[in-house]
C-alpha cells in the first residue's frame, strides 16, 4: 500500500447503520459491542421500537468497514435482511456502549 493508501486507511470515519431483520432478542447489541471494541471502534447500538437496530461507529476507516461488513451476518441467532449505512458526523465519544431502546 503507497503512503496516500495507507493515510486513507487510517482516517477517522463516521457511519450510521439501521440493520433490519431478526436482529432484536439475539444478542445483537452485545455482538455489536464486542465487535466494535475488538476494532478499536467508538460509538453506540441501540434497538429501535420498529424492530431494527441503530448503531453509530467511528474510527479508522478500515475498521468501519470491517464492522459493517461482520454487522450483515451479526451473531449467531440474529438474520440480517439489509444494513442501510448512511455518512454521519464524528461524535467526541470513549467506548463503545449500548443505549436505550428508541
Amino acid at each position: 500500500m503507497d503512503q496516500a493508501g495507507a493515510l486513507m486507511a487510517n482516517a477517522v470515519i463516521a457511519r450510521h447503520l439501521r440493520i433490519y431483520g431478526r436482529v432484536q432478542g439475539v444478542w445483537y447489541r452485545a455482538w455489536a459491542v464486542e465487535t466494535a471494541r475488538d476494532l478499536g471502534l467508538t460509538g453506540w447500538v441501540r434497538n429501535r421500537m420498529d424492530g431494527s437496530v441503530e448503531a453509530l461507529a467511528q474510527g479508522a476507516a478500515e475498521a468501519v468497514e470491517t464492522f459493517i461488513q461482520r454487522a450483515h451476518d451479526g451473531p449467531p441467532n440474529a438474520e440480517v435482511a439489509r444494513i442501510d449505512v448512511t455518512d454521519a458526523p464524528a461524535e467526541h465519544r470513549h467506548g463503545f456502549d449500548k443505549r436505550s431502546t428508541c
